[in-house]
């Protein structure tokens, strides 16, 4: 479906909501997300990734009795329509501290950082792999073409020695082998 001027298109949200409605759904326990989906660096304006559309919304009521989710969009603000997320202003249970959230995300980044791939570093070249890298990029079609037409009358050769059938007696106990069926190029 393509956007047109009379489609609502996503709004930038707000930071601070004044609304009491709360969702239905249940409770976000911090402790539950990953630490890396967490931001906390700003204990006023705390973010976390929205589990439905995989956001990054603030938590708005830092200061109140309730803090939530600020109520938002699944898209993109002024660019994808404006479908409400159906976890806007759900609830957030603060089951973890800063300290603990803080301990939590150095522990993930080191953990990350163990797995991380070491510098590759390149193969060493032989002159004999340069030559051929460089003869394989010099190549042309034409020069394939010149390449197959010496090969050929030696194909040919081994093709027509193949066909020969060798002198001397046959086997007797063996039946013969047919050779209408061993031309080639039928």
């Amino acid at each position: 479906m393509s956007i047109t001027a009379a489609m609502p298109t996503a709004k930038k949200r707000p930071r601070r909501t004044r609304t009491k409605r709360v969702s239905h759904l249940p409770a976000i326990k911090l402790s539950r997300l990953l630490p890396s989906h967490i931001d906390l660096h700003d204990p006023l304006k705390p973010s976390v990734v929205c589990a439905d559309c995989e956001t990054w919304v603030p938590i708005t009521g830092m200061q109140s009795k309730t803090q939530k989710l600020v109520p938002h969009h699944t898209g993109r603000a002024d660019v994808a329509a404006a479908i409400r997320c159906r976890s806007s202003n759900r609830l957030v249970e603060w089951d973890l501290t800063i300290p603990e959230w803080h301990k939590a995300l150095t522990d993930a980044i080191k953990e990350a950082a163990s797995r991380t791939a070491t510098i590759v570093l390149p193969k060493a070249f032989s002159p004999a792999t340069d030559q051929t890298l460089r003869a394989r990029a010099q190549r042309t079609p034409a020069g394939r073409l010149a390449d197959w037409t010496t090969v050929l009358p030696g194909v040919a050769a081994t093709d027509a020695h193949r066909q020969v059938v060798p002198a001397g007696d046959a086997p007797t106990q063996s039946p013969t082998v047919p050779l209408d069926k061993l031309k080639i190029g039928h």
